[in-house]
């Protein structure tokens, strides 16, 4: 297993590899047409002296990016600290039916890497999302995706199977802000002991059948393991497609999508439920239906775990697809007796094509996370019982965060944030906390 010492510069290389040794075959003038091409290229590295284009031709497809986030306490917590974490990305998919002529199929792999640390908890702030999204779930090596897709009955239904995130097909947000509130599917920012977005993957089977042009049902199947939420499991096993032991039930969400077109400008509408089949411990009664504060005893189980969601997403202005404005809303339910945060709600804006500039953007969000009423009353009665003075989070964590983002050329994006988190972990016993982010992506 690769070292903590060894990560970054060995991606670094791949990456070099991968981009400059397509172009070391050719003559030095098409070498320099790639790099006159970064203006206008949506890839750093350019078309590779036309290699690129040509193995997409023939059914090979790159995803080589790499993100960053670094952010500087202000205010909150108990320490004025700057922090800083990483992720980089190293993707293929392969067109089995250009390649093997094996009909309506494809096989994508994707490995990720993260690096850094987290503000929130160097500086203490308390905070229940995360204040640098791409943090966390360990910070090593991830095989994020290797599946199989199959299309069958006009490409109407899709089959995909083996290691996947559920965010990646169930629930899908984009991840414009730093702020994990607004980032992914939501479902993951508040049951994730079990419902796993990037980078962690687990073995799923995902049937979508599209109902007509612009809508579609969904059904998928996702293996619950601990393990799979486990730091430390990762670091030693994050890159390996095993069958760990361990395996409580599975996770079953059921999606209904619309995109439709309003007034000719593009939207998407999305609304679910899942369940867990696992068991789900209460946070408040023990098995003879007291407080397991005052007995001691085993939690009470429950047979499942279950919520739902609800994801809009609507551009209001401008030209579709194109410069303009685009309002969203996320909520998300889990059931209260066993979620810790068991609410969170996001709306927010985005503006492209700002100052004229067709790749700059602005963003403005706020939303909430709530901290579980039967969790709060579990600690109240623990502290009246032994003396102690531990915090009690019951209410919402509110986060709002404004951005602008930032294209010197298309393939690299810098985007400056602001962020106010209050009444962190949801107490007002906490110091709200002011947060200078930058974001910054680039793809290869």
């Amino acid at each position: 297993m690769l070292n903590k010492f060894s990560k970054r510069p060995l991606a670094g290389l791949m990456l070099a590899c991968l981009g400059l040794g397509a172009t070391a075959a050719h003559a030095d003038d098409t070498m320099k047409s790639d790099f006159s091409d970064m203006s206008t290229s949506k890839y750093l590295f350019g078309d590779w002296g036309g290699n690129r284009s040509r193995l997409a031709d023939e059914g090979v497809t790159f995803d080589l990016g790499y993100g960053s986030e670094l952010a500087h306490n202000y205010s909150g917590g108990d320490r004025e600290i700057t922090r800083y974490t990483d992720q980089w990305k190293l993707g293929a998919s392969f067109d089995l039916q250009k390649l093997w002529g094996w009909q309506g199929a494809k096989f994508t792999v994707v490995v990720t890497d993260r690096n850094g640390r987290n503000l929130g908890a160097d500086a203490n702030i308390g905070n229940n999302q995360l204040i640098q999204e791409v943090y966390g779930r360990g910070q090593t090596w991830h095989l994020t995706i290797f599946a199989l897709e199959q299309k069958f009955l006009d490409d109407r239904l899709t089959l995909k199977l083996g290691r996947l995130p559920v965010g990646e097909d169930v629930n899908q947000f984009s991840c414009d802000f730093q702020n994990l509130t607004f980032c992914g599917a939501q479902p993951g920012n508040i049951v994730g002991d079990y419902w796993i977005n990037w980078p962690t993957s687990q073995w799923a089977a995902v049937v979508k059948y599209a109902t007509t042009e612009n809508t579609w049902v969904q059904i998928a199947g996702y293996q619950v393991n601990p393990k799979y939420a486990d730091d430390s499991y990762a670091s030693h096993n994050g890159l390996v497609p095993g069958f760990p032991s361990g395996t409580t039930g599975a996770l079953i969400p059921l999606e209904f999508g619309w995109k439709p077109t309003v007034n000719g400008l593009p939207g998407s509408y999305r609304a679910g439920v899942w369940y867990n089949t696992s068991k789900g411990n209460d946070l408040y009664l023990d098995v003879n239906h007291q407080p397991i504060a005052l007995t001691g005893n085993t939690a009470l189980q429950h047979d499942g775990r279950k919520g739902a969601w609800i994801t809009f997403s609507q551009q209001v202005t401008g030209t579709a697809g194109g410069e303009g404005a685009t309002v969203f809303l996320n909520i998300t339910s889990a059931d209260h007796a066993t979620s810790a945060t068991n609410n969170q709600f996001a709306l927010g804006m985005e503006y492209k094509g700002i100052f004229g500039r067709p790749n700059d953007f602005i963003g403005a969000a706020f939303g909430g996370s709530y901290a579980s009423g039967y969790a709060a009353k579990n600690q109240r009665l623990i502290n009246e019982l032994t003396g102690s003075d531990v915090i009690v989070n019951r209410g919402y964590e509110r986060v709002s965060e404004v951005f602008y983002s930032w294209s010197p050329i298309p393939s690299i994006a810098i985007r400056p944030n602001l962020q106010y988190i209050q009444d962190p972990g949801g107490s007002s016993q906490r110091n709200n906390a002011f947060v200078l982010g930058l974001k910054t992506s680039v793809a290869f």
